[in-house]
């Protein structure tokens, strides 16, 4: 049971149809400011509490970057509660939304100018959230890595010591196949294919490779 290269997972992930019930590139909201939230939302927390978090936002019209960097904290951390970790999640969202209003001045140019060593010097965004907003809400070609993908990897027999290791591992084998301007899709694709299979597949932390492989 061993992998050749990420090609081949992914070629392996796509024939399961694993994200047919799903939006289309995986992450809801693709392409919009929720996108930013959610990502910081989920540190530590299951995506259907996350989704709680971002409803109450919504209805309260306070998913914009004005919003956020204006809101008083009390009234942020109600809203998100549900997600937990909301007095902390509280900081890092009023943090980020005022540093992109003084640099970018909006969402728009965010997405355009912004590169991942500027995520990586903000409050609360380690190398997995900088990703996930730069694939999910900028539609770069940015492959996300997480838990899920260091437990699917494990379990054909690859181990690796760090995030960068495993994100070269998933993103050499694609880059090889596909040009630069598909990339985008298809490391959110590949992600979120990963992500799927592992919540599908697991017995406590132990995935369990399909007889088909």
């Amino acid at each position: 049971m061993q992998l050749s290269d990420s090609l081949e997972l992914y070629q392996w992930l796509e024939k399961q149809e694993l994200l047919k019930d799903k939006p289309p590139l995986w992450w809801p909201d693709h392409g919009t400011f929720d996108v930013i939230v959610g990502a910081i939302l989920t540190q530590n927390s299951k995506w259907e509490k996350v989704e709680r978090s971002l409803e109450n936002l919504r209805e309260n019209d306070l998913l914009s970057l004005e919003a956020l960097s204006q809101i008083d904290s009390d009234l942020l951390m109600t809203s998100i509660t549900p997600s937990g970790l909301y007095k902390t999640k509280t900081r890092y969202l009023k943090s980020l939304a005022s540093a992109v209003l003084d640099e970018f001045d909006d969402f728009e140019l965010f997405c355009r100018d912004v590169d991942r060593e500027w995520l990586l010097a903000q409050k609360g965004i380690g190398p997995e959230t900088a990703d996930s907003i730069l694939c999910y809400a900028c539609s770069r070609a940015q492959m996300v890595v997480d838990t899920y993908t260091a437990r699917l990897l494990s379990a054909f027999g690859l181990e690796y010591e760090t995030y960068e290791d495993i994100q070269s591992w998933c993103t050499s084998g694609l880059a090889a196949i596909y040009e630069e301007e598909q990339l985008a899709e298809v490391y959110a694709l590949f992600h979120g294919m990963i992500v799927e299979y592992v919540k599908a597949n697991s017995k406590g932390k132990v995935v369990t490779i399909a007889h088909d492989y």
